[in-house]
């Protein structure tokens, strides 16, 4: 899930690639500034993103 952005340039249900411009950060909310916010659901719980994201060093 990513959420406060300015502009989504994505449809629901598109497949994404690598690199592929998902859309522009904005400050949505109560937000105080810019930024990007992103949650990871799995199971209908919030988990980690940290989980999928690779760390230098380890195998992808």
């Amino acid at each position: 899930m990513y959420c406060h952005l300015e502009r989504i340039d994505v449809q629901t249900g598109e497949t994404v690639g690598k690199g592929q411009r998902l859309g522009l950060s904005g400050m949505s909310g109560r937000a105080t500034g810019p930024h990007l916010h992103w949650s990871v659901i799995l199971n209908g719980a919030m988990v980690d993103p940290q989980l999928f994201v690779a760390s230098p060093g380890r195998m992808r």
